[in-house]
């Protein structure tokens, strides 16, 4: 009885890390669904090797040192996660083709919930989400692994350098090293630091900024759309590598090649500490709506900067817990029609 009730008793005390290592390995691989498996196997391996455990120091400690080793093994390989805009120059509408690359290529979305643990802290709160939105996410992508968990250990979860080293298995002066070394390369990205693009919660100006976004884009408004886009906003959409700048290119695509968008739907999700949207478009075969794409919006000062659609549906939409077919609602066939 003594053993079952340990045995509960650790695996509740291990659960309650789940939510903030995810977001740890997902900083480390840039992979949704890899940040999940390093979590399961860190928690496998914590359970099966809890003897051994001898408390010096703390249990939270304990597995971040676990998910640290996990994530370093899996980045052996070297592969570096990116947005199309890492890879390649942006393509001209006239020049567009839909070449897709494999999904080990891409920087992943992730669900807010699934890596934002709970903090009382405001200030705290808005760091976590700062580093989860897609550009830092793809400015760590670009850091030798070490010195990534070393940026991620100092200046997101705030440990101290000492905390640090013997986490590492090093010195504090190789940790201050790593970490000079990590900023100075994150500071050449001017994209890595979105500190006040988008408010924590959205402002009023914001939540406007979306409620014309919507409207524009289930009514397939090309010129409402176009005045809500920045002149140098950008749109991708993995898996493909293309990337388009500019709202005069991104509308021509939507009305060109992405016709068959027009009379979606969009129902809001949090990702990447940015508002997003679940995008469904008319399912010509079933009637309502299908998947289509996970959008996730980056805005600053009053428009649209980045319009990220990730559109492997079968994977992303159970991942934010979307359903994965909408029936339309008395009148809306016509209107998508």
């Amino acid at each position: 009885m003594g053993d079952s009730t340990a045995t509960a008793d650790l695996d509740v005390a291990l659960e309650k890390h789940r939510t903030e290592l995810t977001g740890y390995c997902y900083r480390m691989l840039g992979s949704s669904f890899e940040a999940e498996d390093a979590v399961q196997d860190t928690l496998v391996r914590a359970w099966r090797s809890y003897d051994k455990f001898e408390g010096r120091s703390s249990l939270r400690s304990w597995l971040y040192r676990i998910a640290t080793n996990v994530c370093l093994d899996m980045l052996t390989a070297g592969n570096k996660r990116a947005r199309p805009m890492d890879l390649t120059e942006s393509t001209p509408l006239a020049q567009v083709a839909l070449s897709p690359r494999p999904d080990h290529t891409w920087l992943e979305p992730m669900p807010d919930a699934r890596v934002l643990p709970t903090v009382d802290d405001p200030a705290e709160a808005a760091v976590t989400k700062e580093s989860i939105r897609l550009a830092f996410m793809a400015a760590l992508q670009q850091l030798p692994p070490k010195q990534r968990a070393v940026l991620i250990l100092r200046e997101v979860l705030a440990w101290k350098a000492s905390e640090v080293a013997e986490l590492l298995d090093t010195s504090v002066a190789s940790v201050n090293s790593a970490l000079q070394r990590a900023r100075a390369t994150l500071a050449e990205r001017a994209d890595a630091s979105p500190e006040g693009a988008v408010s924590d919660p959205l402002d009023e100006e914001q939540q406007k900024l979306l409620e014309r976004y919507v409207k524009a884009f289930e009514g397939y408004d090309m010129t409402a759309l176009t005045a809500l886009l920045q002149e140098d906003a950008i749109m991708t959409m993995p898996p493909f590598d293309l990337w388009l700048r500019g709202p005069a290119d991104i509308t021509g695509f939507m009305s060109t090649l992405g016709a068959s968008c027009a009379g979606s739907r969009l129902l809001p999700v949090q990702a990447n500490g940015l508002p997003g949207f679940a995008h469904y478009k008319p399912d010509e075969e079933q009637g309502g709506f299908a998947p289509w794409a996970v959008q996730v919006l980056e805005l600053s000062e009053g428009r649209i900067t980045g319009f990220h659609c990730f559109l492997d549906t079968k994977r992303w939409f159970p991942l934010f817990g979307l359903p994965l077919h909408l029936e339309a609602e008395p009148g809306e066939v016509e209107k998508g029609v």
